[in-house]
């Protein structure tokens, strides 16, 4: 089993190998340590770098935003500089991963991300927004679980960001969503990722 088909594990039995990749943006650059047993170690992830280059920006104002599965934490970091007032939730099950996040913000000076498994985040906590390059390879059942679970917790008029690709069902995902309550439109698809945009349930 190789290290990104663990990832979702809570305790990866792939050996450790620390590294270090970097993620540069027209607004930023950080260097952020990875390691084995950890989504897309070895750079940041295609998909993830799209999310981060033409998804949706996160408000200029305080806000509750949520970076599921952050991995070492590229999203949840990006957020942290760009909504210095928000307050980033980075949740994810894979122990290793949660560690790297929570040094990776440390290092980078941002005291605005909150780095917590699943169960220890707060169940009063709503979000004004989702960032999020979802495991697809988790299969279909246990992928709409995890939607349907976190974006329930959107504040009225939140929206969530997911990147799919294209060939792993993020035209199929986006009809489920929708079907579902979820109003959910692409924003844009290059090289096949779908940056999907999907906005909370009307009550």
């Amino acid at each position: 089993m190789t290290g990104d088909q663990q990832y979702w594990t809570s305790r990866p039995e792939v050996g450790s190998r620390p590294d270090q990749v970097s993620l540069l943006l027209p607004d930023l650059e950080l260097s952020l340590g990875t390691d084995r047993g950890v989504f897309s170690a070895e750079r940041v992830d295609r998909g993830t770098r799209f999310l981060l280059m033409e998804g949706a920006r996160p408000p200029e104002g305080a806000a509750e935003l949520l970076d599921l599965g952050c991995g070492y934490g590229p999203i949840a970091c990006t957020l942290a500089v760009r909504s210095p007032g928000s307050r980033v939730w980075a949740v994810d099950v894979n122990e290793r991963a949660l560690d790297l996040c929570r040094d990776n913000a440390a290092a980078a000076g941002l005291g605005n991300v909150v780095v917590t498994t699943p169960d220890d985040l707060p169940d009063d906590v709503v979000f004004d927004g989702i960032w999020s390059n979802p495991p697809i390879r988790v299969g279909k059942a246990a992928l709409h679980d995890l939607l349907s679970t976190w974006l329930d917790r959107l504040a009225p008029g939140g929206s969530a960001h997911l990147v799919v690709q294209r060939h792993l069902g993020s035209d199929s995902l986006a009809r489920w969503l929708t079907d579902r309550g979820w109003s959910t439109q692409r924003r844009a698809s290059r090289k096949g990722f779908r940056l999907l945009d999907v906005a909370a349930r009307e009550v």
